[in-house]
C-alpha cells in the first residue's frame, strides 16, 4: 500500500535569519537561502503528490522588522517571481495569495498579480503564498463581510454558521491543511491559519528552513502517515471496542 500523502501541506518557513547569522552572514543572506529552498520545496511536494502547498511568507507583524530587512524581503519576492514564473507555469503550478497583497510596495504588487494571472489555468499544484497575512485579521475581515451582508439583508443572522464563515476566508474553496510544518524549532502557530488548522496534524522541526530538504520533508510525511486522524471521533480500533458493563 502506498503511504498516505497529505493533500494540503502548510509550512511556517522559520529560521532564515538565524541560518544567516549562524554562518557569519547577514539575515538577508538567510532570507535569500530560504527563497532558494522554496524552489526545491515546491518541486519536492509536486513529486510526492501534494496538491496544495501554503507558505507563510510575510505576516502582518513582519512590517515591524527593520526597514532594510523588509525591503530585502520585498526584493526577494520580486526576484523569485521573475526567475521562477516560467518554471511554475511549465510545471502546472497555480499561484494564489492569502492576505492583503494590495498593501505591498508597487513593484512587488505588480509582479504578484502577474504571476497569479499567468498561472491561473494550472492545476497540478496550488501554491498559496501568504503575503501581508494574519489569521486574526482574516477572521475580522470575514466577520465584517458577514455583518455587511446581514445589514444589506443578503443573509439572516441565524444563517451564519461555520460554512458561511469559511467561504469568506482567504482559503475559500480549498480544503483545510492536513499537515502543518513549522521549521526552526519554535513551537507556536504565530497567527497562521488559526481557523483552518483546527484538526490539522502539527509537525515541528528543529531544522532551519533553508536546510529543510528532502530528508526532513520525508520525515514529516512519514510522521503524518503514521498518525490516526480522528476529527473529534474515535480511531477505527476504538470504535469496535465494547463499552464497560455496569453492575
Amino acid at each position: 500500500m502506498e503511504p498516505r500523502v497529505p493533500y494540503h501541506i502548510a509550512i511556517i518557513m522559520d529560521g532564515n535569519g538565524r541560518w544567516g547569522r549562524q554562518r557569519g552572514l547577514s539575515r538577508s543572506a538567510g532570507h535569500k537561502a530560504g527563497v532558494e529552498n522554496v524552489r526545491r520545496l515546491v518541486k519536492m511536494c509536486r513529486q510526492r503528490g501534494v496538491k496544495v502547498l501554503t507558505l507563510y511568507a510575510f505576516s502582518t507583524e513582519n512590517w515591524s522588522r527593520p526597514s532594510d530587512e523588509v525591503q530585502t524581503l520585498m526584493d526577494l519576492l520580486v526576484f523569485w517571481i521573475r526567475r521562477d514564473l516560467t518554471e511554475l507555469k511549465e510545471s502546472g503550478v497555480r499561484l494564489a495569495v492569502l492576505g492583503h497583497p494590495e498593501r505591498l510596495p508597487l513593484l512587488a504588487r505588480q509582479e504578484v498579480a502577474r504571476a497569479v494571472r499567468e498561472t491561473s489555468s494550472n492545476s497540478e499544484l496550488v501554491l498559496n503564498v501568504a503575503l501581508n497575512y494574519g489569521a486574526r485579521a482574516e477572521l475580522v475581515d470575514a466577520a465584517r463581510q458577514l455583518a455587511e451582508e446581514v445589514r444589506q439583508g443578503q443573509i439572516a443572522p441565524n444563517e451564519i454558521d461555520e460554512a458561511a464563515l469559511g467561504t469568506r476566508l482567504d482559503t475559500a474553496g480549498l480544503p483545510d491543511p492536513d499537515l502543518l510544518i513549522r521549521t526552526g524549532g519554535e513551537l507556536r502557530l504565530s497567527n497562521f491559519l488559526l481557523w483552518q488548522v483546527a484538526y490539522t496534524e502539527l509537525y515541528f522541526s528543529p531544522v532551519l528552513f533553508p536546510d529543510f530538504g528532502e530528508e526532513e520533508l520525508d520525515l514529516a510525511l512519514a510522521e503524518y502517515a503514521g498518525r490516526q486522524r480522528r476529527f473529534g471521533g474515535l480511531a477505527a480500533e476504538e470504535e469496535g471496542a465494547s463499552a464497560p458493563c455496569s453492575d
